[in-house]
Formats: structure tokens, C-alpha cells, sequence
């Protein structure tokens, strides 16, 4: 224990010795979270108006092939049975409304969090209704329309803009700064000596693994602290919930800088590996563009990757209300991930060493 503390405080010394890292690892991320904050904080998610429609709705089955073209160009509708399935995608922001008839009346439940897409939604409806009445000159109007307001989880664009950003920048520090140490060590054989010391491999990988953890929970704070007094982030649900997965994340993307330094022999060569890994993953994973606009199969195949996880369930607890409930699956992601890739690294490292 001695010897990982005070490998834990050699590693801390230098890393706020080294100003460019700092930048990096603290500032640049942040420099992202105030730029895009400003420009887009108070603008919603998806520009789309997504419908659900459940059941029969004479006023839509009734349109015409070139009527329903026009419909699609404001709305994007997709056909259900389940009214309860309908009404939580629009609770959790995945659909603005959802509308079904009863008898005469045709019902439309929105989401209040978005306004003018709600609006949107009931003028379209509306004027359904109306051309439909219309049409049954002489008798009295057939439909009728109906409003309620479905209390949503939507999010607004920081509330969406800061766990991604966030995930980013744990996994920028994580991986660059475990790769860069790794392979400085090993250039100068560093690994070799501390393997053969008292200390041993564990101790120095863990001591990587204390400092990046600690530098993770003061990037939250960070982030935290800036988007709610400056930019409205609104915590909401168990929120707390972020820091656990903060941690898990770290420890995933620790041990693919610990996997990139351990097959690479010079700083640059690692820093690429880790190019290659995290910016790639980071526009698969929605850190910066909302996934609604890739396609289905592209959504499905990107749960795999750890940064998905860390982005979806920080989301959920942090801006959707969500519990405890919501982190099991991305917890559970995340450690798996970390223990595969550092029991690979931790193996390669000390093949070299021996």
C-alpha cells in the first residue's frame, strides 16, 4: 500500500506539472461544454415532429397517397397498438405526441416540454378534423379533437449536451493519460524495474487507476457546477447516480489506454491508437450529435460500445428522472468491458517485463 500511494502522488505531481495535459484533460472539454452550451442550450433535441399513432384514426387512414407525402414532410409517423407503450415515448422524449381516436374524437396526447413541436402536431390534426367536417357538408360536425399534456422526461439541448461532452472528456483523460503514461514508462524501462521492486505491476497500474479516477470526479464536479450555474442544467431524479457511472466509465476507458501502451512503442504511436478508439466512438456513441438522426441498425449496434452506455445511463439519471434502475445495464457494461481489456494489458505488460 505504501508503494501504490506513493507511485499514486509521483503520478499526480507530474500530471499538474504538465500544463499541456491539464489543458486537455480539464479545459479543452470545457471550452466545448461553454461553446456549445451558448449556441444551443436553450434549442430542443430533434428537429423532427415524432408521432405515434395508435390504432385506426379515420382523419389520417383517409388521406391519400399524395396527402399523406405532404403529412410526412411535417410529421414523422409511426403505427402502434399500444396506447401505454405510445404515451411513455412521449414521457421520455422519444416521440413529441401520440394521437388515437375514441369513437368521434380524435385525442392528442403531447409533450409539453416542446411547445412549438406540440403546436405543430395540433395544427396538422386540427386541420384534419376540419377538412373531414367539411367534407360531411349539411350534417353535423363527425370528429371532434382533444388535447391532454403527458408530463415527459424530453430533454433540452444542455441537458443533452452535458453527459455526452462529459463522457467525452473522461474518456479523452482516461485512455490518452494511461496509454502516454504506459509507454513513457516503458521507454524508460521503468515497468522492468518496478516489476522486479517490492512495488510490483499491480501497484503501478493502480496508482494510474487512483489518479484517473480522482481527476474523473473533478471533471463531474466541473462540468456539473458550470452547466447549472451558467447554462441551466437542470438535475433532476436520482442524479447522484452519474457519479458511479462517471467512475465505471473511467475504469473502462482506462484499460483501453492501458491495452493502446502496452502494444505500442513510442507516445505518438499510443496517442493515435487512442485517436483512432475515442473519436470514432464518440460521434457513434451521440456524445455530440443525437443518435435519432443515424440509422435503426446503427442505433442498435452502437450499445456495445462503452461510451453508449456511460452517455445513455447519465442521461437518464441525470436529465429523465431516472433511478437506480437505469445504471444496472451501463454499470454492468462498463465494469465487464474494463475487466476484459486490463486483464489483456495487465498480461502483455508483464510478458514484456519477464
Amino acid at each position: 500500500m505504501n508503494g501504490l500511494g506513493t507511485l499514486s502522488q509521483i503520478l499526480l505531481r507530474g500530471y499538474l506539472r504538465d500544463k499541456a495535459s491539464l489543458f486537455f484533460t480539464l479545459a479543452f472539454p470545457l471550452l466545448f461544454l461553454v461553446l456549445l452550451g451558448g449556441l444551443f442550450g436553450g434549442a430542443d433535441t430533434a428537429p423532427q415532429v415524432k408521432v405515434a399513432v395508435v390504432g385506426p384514426v379515420d382523419v389520417l387512414d383517409a388521406l391519400t397517397d399524395g396527402q399523406r407525402a405532404q403529412i410526412g414532410q411535417v410529421l414523422a409517423i409511426t403505427r402502434t397498438t399500444d396506447l401505454a407503450a405510445a404515451l411513455d415515448q412521449v414521457r421520455s422524449g422519444d416521440r413529441t405526441a401520440a394521437i388515437v381516436q375514441h369513437g368521434t374524437q380524435v385525442q392528442v396526447h403531447y409533450s409539453a416540454a416542446d411547445p412549438s413541436s406540440a403546436a405543430t402536431v395540433r395544427s396538422v390534426v386540427e386541420s384534419l378534423v376540419q377538412g373531414a367536417n367539411l367534407a360531411a357538408t349539411g350534417q353535423p360536425p363527425r370528429f371532434t379533437v382533444s388535447v391532454t399534456t403527458v408530463q415527459d422526461a424530453s430533454v433540452k439541448q444542455i441537458q443533452y449536451l452535458t453527459p455526452g461532452i462529459l463522457g467525452w472528456a473522461v474518456a479523452t483523460g482516461a485512455t490518452f493519460g494511461a496509454a502516454s503514461t504506459l509507454v513513457v514508462w516503458r521507454q524508460r524501462r521503468l515497468t522492468q524495474r518496478l516489476a522486479l521492486s517490492p512495488v510490483g505491476v499491480p501497484a503501478v497500474i493502480g496508482a494510474r487507476i487512483l489518479v484517473s479516477l480522482g481527476l474523473a470526479l473533478a471533471q463531474t464536479l466541473l462540468f456539473l457546477g458550470i452547466a447549472a450555474a451558467f447554462f441551466d442544467l437542470q438535475l433532476t431524479g436520482a442524479w447522484w447516480l452519474a457519479i458511479p457511472l462517471v467512475l465505471a466509465s473511467t475504469l473502462a476507458f482506462l484499460s483501453v489506454g492501458l491495452l493502446a501502451g502496452a502494444t505500442t512503442r513510442s507516445v505518438e504511436a499510443g496517442n493515435a491508437v487512442c485517436n483512432i478508439v475515442v473519436i470514432p466512438m464518440a460521434f457513434l456513441s451521440g456524445s455530440f450529435v443525437p443518435l435519432s438522426f443515424a440509422p435503426d441498425w446503427l442505433q442498435a449496434a452502437s450499445l456495445v460500445l462503452p461510451l453508449r452506455q456511460f452517455n445513455e445511463g447519465v442521461l437518464d439519471v441525470l436529465s429523465r428522472g431516472g433511478g437506480v434502475g437505469d445504471v444496472v445495464v451501463p454499470l454492468a457494461v462498463l465494469l465487464g468491458f474494463a475487466a476484459v481489456l486490463t486483464t489483456v494489458a495487465v498480461r502483455l505488460i508483464r510478458r514484456e517485463a519477464d
